[in-house]
């Protein structure tokens, strides 16, 4: 009989101040290593006043991790000291390698009614691949494939796979699924899960309990982590939910996190500011 994933640990998000003064609402940091290996940080930063984001994240470095952009409304702008630049729109996604290092910015803008909703997820990368050459991978939202399951659930895919279904981002070290799930009304959705990873849903929307014979109603802004098995439960009532599915291998290493660098020792972490001071941090070209 399969085992499903009960429920360890909820988490609500809270308010910080970040960049050059961004109001976000932070799911999990630093407090919370090692929790969510191989993941850091998430960051929902959903928000209807200009003035609480325009100022955005002006040049900033970063070194052994991977962030991951995922926009529902209005947009970001971002560009790096070597040339990479673009706008992220509503459903897009960028998922930025950072390894060996990269200096950029991203300078959030809302739509017309002044939303800007969108969320970012730092993941970390093991030794072996922390300095390894930058990679974007950057795609539109009519190219993240959504499927219908039999009783209505949308997923959006961006990355891991559902039957033949595939999400874009592909060949990231962690093996991770990043979804976008909506369950209708008076519903159950069964979701596979791969054993021995780490797994959480942050809900977004609506309302839904996560265990079958659990109370627990879960939120807006709202995340559970689960305990290890092979699939998650998710049952809604009159409202339907939405929430972000998150699942990595973790990577079980020693972590050195200093702001943007994350390395695995006190040294690494030493060296990265020091070449930033001295104008060598940047070691490879992206591509």
């Amino acid at each position: 009989m399969k085992k499903i994933r009960t429920v360890k640990e909820i988490l609500k998000s809270y308010k910080v101040v970040d960049g050059a003064g961004v109001h976000i609402n932070r799911v999990f940091g630093y407090n919370e290593i090692p929790k969510f290996d191989p993941f850091l940080l998430l960051d929902d930063f959903r928000n209807d006043l200009p003035e609480n984001y325009r100022k955005g994240f002006p040049w900033h470095p970063h070194r052994g991790i991977e962030t991951i952009t995922y926009m529902l409304e209005g947009s970001v702008e971002h560009k790096d000291s070597i040339g990479n630049k673009g706008v992220l729109n509503a459903g897009d996604v960028q998922w930025m390698t950072a390894g060996s290092g990269i200096i950029h910015q991203e300078m959030p803008k809302g739509n017309d009614e002044g939303k800007m909703y969108g969320f970012q997820l730092w993941a970390n990368l093991p030794a072996s691949h922390k300095m390894i050459a930058p990679v974007y991978q950057e795609f539109k939202s009519s190219l993240i494939p959504e499927i219908t399951m039999y009783n209505g659930t949308k997923i959006k895919m961006i990355c891991g796979q559902i039957n033949d279904l595939k999400g874009p981002v592909k060949e990231i070290v962690i093996n991770p699924e990043f979804l976008d799930i909506t369950v209708p009304q008076n519903s159950e959705y069964i979701h596979q899960t791969k054993v021995g990873h780490n797994v959480f849903a942050y809900v977004i929307g609506g309302a839904c309990q996560f265990e079958s014979e659990e109370q627990t109603l879960y939120e807006n802004k709202t995340l559970a982590l689960f305990d290890d098995g092979e699939y998650i439960s998710i049952k809604t009532k009159e409202t339907g939910v939405r929430f972000l599915l998150i699942s990595g291998k973790p990577i079980k290493e020693t972590v050195a996190w200093g702001g943007p660098i994350v390395m695995n020792t006190d040294e690494e972490l030493n060296l990265a500011f020091e070449e930033i001071e001295n104008g060598n941090f940047i070691k490879n070209q992206s591509t």
